[in-house]
């Protein structure tokens, strides 16, 4: 039935335009989490509504799913992947931060980079372009580590076993806090189904109830990146 929901929110932009998925959720993210406003992941920075300077950053980079789907760029994956469009609006993947920090991370992986990079005064995120990785604030760092490991369970997306082993220790450093559990309960109201990471505790065994907790909706198990 929530599905529905959330399918009916999305139904008449889409029989009017033929839009993809995730340019409609756009204006269902910003009302639904954040109407009056919020906190920007990378630098902790409050945000007002409708502030123009911020847009949705995918936590697992839509360049990743386009290889691992080889379906082309994102517009030719838009146009001739279902899976694409509803990887591409999941919510739970999605986060608002400033538009530039947006294109600096690109689709850089998260790390843990030496020294401190810092990309500007009073904002605890680092980006190595040589190394092309990119540091979050501590903060930040158990609510990307959680967006992260549910797109490796609920789509089979890959993530390589060294940054899974840190995406872990940074889960169980920055715990579930209220506020990520009100924004789950507000994402499922949506979509159907919230986070398990969040939900509930997991051991981090990719034979844990976390892999077993999505069923292969999308076939999309076997791929490699």
């Amino acid at each position: 039935m929530k599905l529905l929901v959330f399918l009916a929110l999305l139904a008449p932009a889409l029989a009017c335009s033929g839009s993809a998925p995730y340019l409609d959720t756009i204006p269902v993210f910003w009302r639904t989490l954040y109407p009056d406003g919020g906190e920007g992941m990378y630098c902790g920075e409050r945000f007002a509504a409708r502030d123009r300077s911020y847009n949705i950053e995918h936590v697992y980079p839509m360049a990743w799913v386009t290889r691992a789907l080889r379906c082309g760029d994102r517009n030719a994956c838009r146009r001739n992947s279902r899976l694409f469009n509803e990887i591409e609006s999941d919510m739970h993947n999605m986060y608002p931060v400033r538009k530039e920090l947006n294109r600096a991370r690109g689709a850089y992986p998260y790390r843990e980079i030496r020294g401190e990079r810092r990309v500007e005064r009073g904002c605890d995120l680092e980006i190595d372009h040589r190394a092309r990785v990119v540091e979050p604030r501590p903060a930040s760092r158990g609510n990307i580590a959680r967006a992260m490991l549910y797109m490796e369970g609920r789509y089979g997306l890959e993530i390589y076993e060294r940054q899974r082993s840190m995406l872990l220790d940074w889960h169980r450093a920055d715990p579930v806090d209220e506020h990520e559990r009100w924004r789950n309960r507000r994402i499922a109201e949506v979509q159907g189904e919230g986070n398990p990471w969040i939900e509930t505790r997991k051991t981090g065994r990719k034979t844990s109830a976390v892999s077993r907790f999505f069923p292969s909706r999308s076939g999309l198990l076997d791929i490699q990146m």
